[in-house]
């Protein structure tokens, strides 16, 4: 498994998805704010640009849902995000405004566009946040940008690389499975893709054999967070990190 400072705190691992949102609005401080008084040490959050190229904490790429507003993210200003009022007294933080909020969570960032590549990699680095964030995407191409500016960030497959990886494992083809995973810390990816369950525990070992840790989201239920631990997936990425803290200290009273 990977040794990097990233990794540090004791598997299993609980990240709370977009913070914890349960009495704050998604992907705001006050959200990540909760998800660390809940007690954990990764959250899982995502990056657009804003007009003037600075990274900023959002999912979508327009505030219609969290915002009742259809302007997209990359078409406001940060200031202009800062303003905006989420509810609670939330506004669209800036990533580094989040990582410098918060010292001693490790963050799960998403690259959401292109666009978001370089201030992402500027925030991280003004903040020296390296050995506390994985960076990711769905596309290989953002991934492989970013961690070239970024050389020894943790960071987990894209979809094209992990669709790789599945495939070979279902060939039970394990140096195939190490290949296609190479220079890769971790697959965080649903319970069920392409029509194949990705955790079975012959495809947990395969992974485990490539090196990798292996994440599971989006899992909101105890009674499954307890059967994919038991399966020995090394980390759960929830909305309800209150659950799933819950969930590891029961398994710990055991």
């Amino acid at each position: 498994m990977a040794s990097l400072p990233y990794f540090e705190p004791a598997r299993p691992r609980v990240f709370a998805h977009r913070g914890l949102a349960l009495e704050a609005p998604e992907n705001t401080l006050l959200a990540f704010a909760h998800a660390l008084a809940a007690g954990v040490d990764h959250v899982e959050t995502d990056v657009h640009a804003s007009s003037d190229g600075v990274a900023v904490v959002a999912h979508d790429e327009d505030l219609s849902r969290i915002g009742g507003r259809t302007e997209r993210v990359d078409a406001l200003t940060a200031a202009d995000l800062a303003r905006l009022d989420l509810g609670d007294g939330q506004h669209v933080p800036t990533l580094a405004e989040a990582l410098d909020a918060f010292p001693d969570l490790r963050f799960n960032i998403d690259l959401k566009s292109e666009a978001s590549i370089a201030p992402t990699v500027e925030a991280i680095r003004a903040t020296r946040a390296e050995d506390r964030v994985l960076v990711t995407s769905f596309s290989e191409q953002r991934r492989r940008a970013a961690l070239r500016m970024l050389p020894g960030v943790a960071t987990s497959a894209s979809g094209p690389r992990f669709a790789l990886a599945l495939a070979t494992s279902v060939l039970r083809a394990t140096p195939a499975v190490r290949r296609a995973l190479a220079g890769i810390h971790a697959v965080q990816i649903p319970e069920r893709a392409r029509g194949l369950s990705t955790v079975t525990p012959a495809r947990i070992r395969a992974f485990h054999a490539a090196g990798v840790e292996v994440h599971v989201w989006t899992v909101n239920d105890p009674d499954t967070m307890h059967r994919l631990l038991d399966r020995g997936v090394d980390g759960i990425v929830t909305d309800r990190a209150d659950l799933a803290v819950a969930v590891l200290a029961e398994r710990q009273e055991r």
